[in-house]
């Protein structure tokens, strides 16, 4: 056990404690767990998912990602700190850029985990998807974190590939291709920008991150390749081409 405080009467574990962290961990043989493979390997994926947590209410629940913009965001690793996950953070989430979704514990430079993650992609011909469990009608204090249910049944359409051809409109600031439909989740949900009551406030916000992006990805713009570059969002594009259709393909 990692982090558990024991209650000082009982002498039992007191998983309700949070004075030491936020975060308690345990381990326990593998021996325990019935379909375990020995080996930790298995098959190479059909798919890869991205999850990010938007605290701004910005990012689509679910969207096909060029392998240029799966680089290009596993880089950017754009999430949010969250209270419940972390000892001595706010109640309020905060922004943040972890590269490849894990900065400090990368040795090498981003570039070289971009781009092995490209060479496997086109290797194994394999789907990404970038999946936002965080915010949708609003920022944080204004919108509702996104429904678990919700967020289990775009993992599922994705698993089971009913998302491979199903029709999807391009979201004009970060040229994200958003599915039109997914079972068991509400149509309106799918386009974040009419989740919120001010669509003109979307806009704003959208901008603003859009341009964190980019100002975040100047570290790396010498050390990618131009199509990985052509994936940055575009703020000036906030509000335009809704309504642009086309087909997912593999």
């Amino acid at each position: 056990m990692e982090n558990v405080r024991l209650d000082a009467s009982t002498r039992r574990l007191d998983l309700d404690d949070a004075s030491l962290t936020e975060n308690t961990r345990a381990s326990y043989p593998i021996s325990h767990i019935p379909n375990a493979i020995p080996s930790g390997q298995g098959n190479h994926p059909k798919n890869v998912i991205m999850l990010t947590c938007d605290a701004y209410g910005i990012m689509p629940p679910v969207a096909k990602l060029t392998p240029e913009q799966a680089m290009y965001h596993f880089i950017s690793g754009y999430t949010a700190k969250i209270a419940g996950t972390e000892k001595g953070l706010s109640r309020e989430p905060s922004a943040i850029f972890s590269t490849c979704f894990g900065a400090p514990f990368m040795t090498l430079h981003p570039s070289v985990y971009a781009n092995m993650l490209g060479e496997k992609i086109a290797k194994h011909n394999v789907s990404c998807w970038l999946v936002n469990t965080g915010w949708t009608g609003g920022p944080y204090g204004v919108g509702n974190r996104m429904k678990i249910a919700h967020t289990r049944a775009m993992i599922k359409a994705i698993l089971e590939g009913q998302l491979e051809k199903v029709a999807t409109f391009k979201d004009p600031v970060f040229g994200l291709a958003i599915p039109e439909k997914v079972k068991d989740v509400p149509s309106e949900i799918l386009n974040p920008r009419n989740t919120w009551k001010r669509p003109e406030d979307y806009d704003k916000k959208a901008k603003e991150l859009a341009n964190q992006f980019v100002e975040n990805f100047k570290e790396y713009e010498k050390t990618v390749s131009k199509e990985i570059l052509a994936a940055s969002p575009r703020p000036a594009g906030t509000g335009k081409g809704q309504a642009k259709i086309h087909k997912l393909r593999k």
